[in-house]
């Protein structure tokens, strides 16, 4: 395998200008979940120059994408890209805090940084077609584009709808985000399930509130005595805060979270609101627990609407699966990240980050890059520390999506270190500004797309690595997909991308930030 792995090798490091600069690129488009039109459209123009066959708006998701090619008969790996950014973080690259040019904070930005994640996949995945071509490795690969992951959106769709099916192993790699998981691979303990929906309250008929006495409101503009979308909403979100302790055992690594998305459509006029969207994101451990959270909602939905004179719908926006193991696949990746090593970040990119303590009143350190981002970790080794905090029969945590695509092809989820300070706490700025910084970023996205490659080639070429990767597969899911313990797609849903999810608009005073209503 090593001249086809020098090959990747080089091409990533002839590339790293390009890389860098796409990198960028994303962190400045800094758009939200389902509304990532220049990001998505960035990848599918630079795929389908690069010879890859790229379906635009895969599984009926306008800014997803699935990009397929071809070196003949033979197994196919799969990568991908993430892309969303979070509203309420626009932060600039630099180092000190400040929007991006022509606007301000609350317009969305990359705090993973999706940016870096998306081009170390591209560069993985460039990289392993060059050595395939020039080699002659029989073979493809695919790569999607995976819109909406901070709501968890496409990879439940795109499940259900076959998009990972076929596939010989997939890949997947995300930016270090909490201890120990830096510069390791997921061992035991995957993540976990996760459900996501949006409640709509509608106040249909205000004019016949208090009708049944016999007093019906005499004018139209007195309905703003009934109580509106508004009231169901706030009545439904305090309600949800009283019973939240009570909604789930005590466990660890649970949490439930919600986001107002629509304030009703009324002005400053004495009108009702007439709708109302209040999202929650259930993020648990495994499956029944996001079952009986959810049920509890609904009835509190129930009871807010009826409360408030309004009807309520529910729309799903995630239904996702608690992860899968491979501990073939794991040690597979783990092999060759030990031998890329950790990334390194040179004299340039510390006196930045010393920038950045400054810039939020730290004392600046001689070396103040926390001593985890250039060190790795055994997979065992981080998964005995991450068991510590959790009780024994808890088999998963925390939350991410790639959890569908385990279900469907041996997966192996790893994490290289994004650079992190020492000391703190530090505001969100700082984590963020660090993420768009080409001499801060750049290390993690050349050592993750080198990871990647390696990762690639070796199953590509290894029949009897994938074919234990395949054994392990079908023992744990009780005979492969569709087997007696496999869990089929959740997604029952239609995407969930014309709800009111705030984006960029284009107006006669430029490109702005907008909460739609």
């Amino acid at each position: 395998m090593g001249s086809a792995v020098e090959t990747a090798e080089g091409w990533i490091a002839e590339h790293r200008g390009d890389l860098s600069t796409g990198c960028r690129e994303i962190f400045e488009f800094g758009e939200p979940a389902w509304r990532e039109y220049r990001s998505a459209d960035w990848y599918v123009a630079r795929l389908r120059a690069e010879g890859f066959s790229v379906e635009a708006g895969s599984a009926g998701m306008p800014t997803a994408f699935c990009a397929n090619w071809s070196n003949g008969a033979g197994p196919v790996i799969g990568m991908y890209a993430e892309y969303d950014a979070v509203p309420g973080n626009c932060q600039a690259a630099g180092a000190q805090e400040a929007p991006r040019e022509g606007l301000g904070f609350l317009a969305a930005g990359h705090t993973d940084p999706h940016s870096g994640l998306g081009l170390a996949g591209l560069g993985g995945l460039l990289a392993t077609k060059a050595a395939m071509e020039r080699h002659g490795i029989p073979g493809g690969l695919r790569f999607t584009g995976e819109p909406a992951e901070k709501v968890r959106g496409s990879k439940p769709i795109h499940a259900a709808a076959g998009y990972y099916d076929g596939l010989a192993a997939m890949l997947s790699f995300h930016p270090f985000y909490m201890l120990p998981l830096c510069n390791t691979v997921r061992w035991d303990t995957q993540c976990g399930a996760a459900y996501s929906m949006v409640y709509r309250f509608r106040c249909l008929r205000p004019e016949t509130w208090g009708a049944r006495d016999g007093t019906p409101i005499p004018q139209s503009h007195s309905d703003i005595r009934a109580p509106g979308a508004n009231d169901a909403l706030v009545t439904m979100y305090q309600m949800a805060r009283q019973q939240r302790e009570a909604m789930l055992p005590h466990r660890g690594g649970w949490s439930i979270s919600e986001a107002i998305l629509g304030a009703g459509q009324a002005t400053a006029d004495n009108l009702p609101a007439r709708q109302a969207d209040l999202q929650y994101m259930i993020r648990v451990a495994d499956l029944q627990m996001a079952e009986q959270v959810s049920g509890h909602l609904d009835r509190i939905a129930e009871a807010a609407a009826t409360l408030n004179g309004c009807e309520v719908e529910k729309i799903w926006v995630s239904k996702s699966r608690p992860g899968l193991t491979n501990h073939a696949m794991a040690t597979l990746v783990w092999n060759e990240m030990a031998q890329v090593g950790a990334p390194y970040w040179d004299a340039a990119a510390r006196e930045i980050l010393r920038e950045v303590q400054r810039n939020c009143g730290v004392t600046p350190e001689d070396d103040p890059l926390l001593e985890a981002c250039e060190q790795l970790i055994a997979p065992q080794e981080a998964e005995a520390i991450l068991r510590q905090a959790l009780p024994p029969e808890q088999m998963n945590a925390t939350s991410d999506d790639y959890t569908d695509m385990s279900w469907h092809a041996p997966l192996a989820r790893f994490y290289v270190a994004r650079p992190a300070l020492r000391g703190g706490p530090y505001p969100a700025w700082a984590m963020n500004a660090l993420g768009g910084i080409p001499e801060t970023i750049d290390p993690m996205v050349t050592t993750a797309a080198r990871i990647l490659a390696r990762s690639a080639l070796r199953l590509l070429q290894d029949a009897g690595a994938r074919a234990a990767a395949w054994a392990e597969f079908e023992a744990r899911t009780g005979g492969g997909v569709g087997g007696e313990r496999w869990i089929a797609p959740l997604c029952d849903y239609a995407p969930p991308v014309d709800l009111a999810w705030p984006e960029y608009v284009e107006t006669r005073r430029g490109r702005h930030w907008h909460l739609p209503g």
